[in-house]
C-alpha cells in the first residue's frame, strides 16, 4: 500500500499508528466493524483468575490488537501489563497451546475460542468483545485505511469506493438471506461461514463481528451529528487512536506518541455526508 500498488486496504484497526511512526502516507478513513463477541480472552481450569497469570505465559498476537486486549484486561484487574510472558502465535497454534497446557491463558478469536472451550472442560471466558464494557471502548475491531497519495488525486474515484461499500452494506442489512449467498459464492465460502461471521438476520448482533453503516462509522469519525451504537461517543475515533498508539509505546512497538492527522483522515466520510448521502 505505501508503494502504491493498492489503494484500500481492510485491516485490523491498531495499524493506524504503527503507519504513522513509519511514516507512510496510508491513514485509517473508517472504521470498519467491530468485534461483538468474536473475540474472547479464555483461561486454563487451574487458573483461578487474574492474579494466577503473574509470571505464566499467555497466548496473543504479538503486535496486534489480542495482545492489547490481553494488557488492558491485566491492567484492569490490577496487574502490570508485563506482569505475563507473552507468546507470539497464530490462533490454530494459540488453540493447541491451551489445550496442550502450554499456556495459561489466551486471546482468541472464533471459530478457536470454541474448539478451546470444547477441549478444555473447565476452562473460562473472562473477557468477551460481547461484554458491554468492550463494545463501548470498540478496542478489536477492523477498520478501512486508504493511500493518502492515492486519494488525494482521485478523490472521486475513492469516494465511489467508499459509497459502494456503504449500499452493499445497507443491501446487505435489508436483504441478509440473499446477500450472504452473495458473500459466500464471492469469497468461496459455505453460507453457514458467512452467517457465523456476520449473522443472519442483518442486525450484525447475531454474528461475532458487527458491520458499521455508513451514518454510524461517520459518527464514530466525528463528522455526522449523534452517537455510533454500543454506548460509543462522537468522534471517538481520535481516542481510539491515541489509545492504541499509548498501547503500542508501552509495548515498544513504536517509539512516541504520534498526532492523530498522521493516522487518520475522516475527510472522505465528511465529503460523502455532507453531499447529502445517509447510506
Amino acid at each position: 500500500m505505501s508503494s502504491g500498488q493498492m489503494d484500500i486496504v481492510s485491516s485490523t484497526a491498531e495499524f493506524a499508528p504503527i503507519g504513522a511512526s513509519q511514516g507512510m502516507p496510508v491513514r485509517m478513513m473508517a472504521y470498519g466493524n467491530l468485534s461483538h463477541g468474536t473475540d474472547k480472552i479464555i483461561l486454563r481450569p487451574e487458573i483461578d483468575g487474574p492474579e494466577d497469570l503473574k509470571g505464566k505465559k499467555v497466548a496473543v498476537m504479538v503486535g496486534g490488537l489480542p495482545q492489547i486486549m490481553m494488557g488492558i484486561y491485566l491492567e484492569d484487574n490490577g496487574l502490570p501489563f508485563d506482569s505475563v510472558e507473552y507468546v507470539n502465535v497464530i490462533m490454530d497454534q494459540a488453540a493447541a497451546a491451551m489445550i496442550g497446557g502450554t499456556v495459561a491463558g489466551a486471546e482468541l478469536w472464533e471459530p478457536f475460542g470454541e474448539q478451546t472451550l470444547k477441549s478444555v472442560k473447565g476452562s473460562k471466558v473472562v473477557a468477551s468483545t460481547a461484554d458491554p464494557k468492550w463494545a463501548k471502548s470498540a478496542i478489536i475491531a477492523d477498520a478501512h485505511f486508504i493511500n493518502a497519495d492515492w486519494a488525494e488525486k482521485n478523490r472521486e474515484t475513492a469516494l465511489k469506493a467508499l459509497k459502494a461499500m456503504y449500499d452493499a452494506i445497507a443491501y446487505w442489512k435489508k436483504n441478509p438471506e440473499e446477500a450472504n449467498k452473495i458473500i459466500a459464492d464471492g469469497m468461496k465460502m459455505s453460507v453457514a461461514d458467512v452467517e457465523l461471521v456476520i449473522g443472519k438476520d442483518g442486525t450484525g448482533l447475531d454474528g461475532g463481528l458487527y458491520p458499521y453503516t455508513f451514518m454510524q462509522a461517520a459518527q464514530f469519525c466525528g463528522v455526522a451529528p449523534g452517537d455510533p451504537p454500543f454506548g460509543q461517543t462522537n468522534g471517538q475515533m481520535i481516542e481510539y487512536y491515541k489509545l492504541t498508539n499509548s498501547w503500542w509505546v508501552k509495548f515498544g512497538t513504536v517509539d512516541k506518541e504520534y498526532p492523530p492527522e498522521k493516522g487518520i483522515d475522516c475527510s472522505l466520510l465528511k465529503d460523502l455526508y455532507e453531499s447529502g448521502y445517509r447510506g
